[in-house]
């Protein structure tokens, strides 16, 4: 037997269920054969084709993506802020230990965590402040020019 499939014949691997799709017992079960006769293994299986239902509305559905807003950066950075600040609340707990503390004339003692928060908030303002002043001579710039 021939594969070629240009001869008319189709081959008896391609051919699946009955010709005629209204004698499938899938699709009538008056049909189908009582299971007391023959086992669940032995039962015809069919491939029947399945039509697309046309939908009530015939228009092309088109996604549009909804671009960046200023809102949506403005919650991520609120949530990303919220996220550091847990951990560095859990920082400062856990780390309650007393130091000694010294600058300049002043002494005192402070939970270590605490002191390591002032020590990165002034880190912070010494790149802060130099930061803001540049972007600030840069705006002027801009205008004149």
């Amino acid at each position: 037997m021939s594969d070629d499939r240009r001869s008319g014949d189709a081959p008896e691997w391609g051919r699946v269920g009955p010709e005629d799709p209204t004698a499938d017992p899938a699709t009538r079960p008056a049909m189908r054969v009582p299971s007391a006769e023959v086992e669940p293994s032995e039962q015809p299986t069919v491939a029947v084709p399945v039509e697309e239902q046309p939908s009530a509305d015939d228009t092309p559905t088109v996604k549009r993506r909804v671009g960046n807003t200023r809102t949506g950066g403005l919650w991520a950075a609120l949530i990303l802020s919220a996220v550091v600040l847990i951990f560095l609340l859990v920082f400062i707990l856990q780390n309650s230990e007393p130091v000694s503390i010294s600058f300049l004339w002043l002494t005192g003692t402070l939970p270590t965590g605490v002191a390591l928060l002032f020590a990165a908030i002034a880190g912070i303002l010494l790149v802060a402040v130099p930061g803001t002043g540049r972007i600030l001579q840069l705006r002027r710039q801009a205008k004149r020019h």
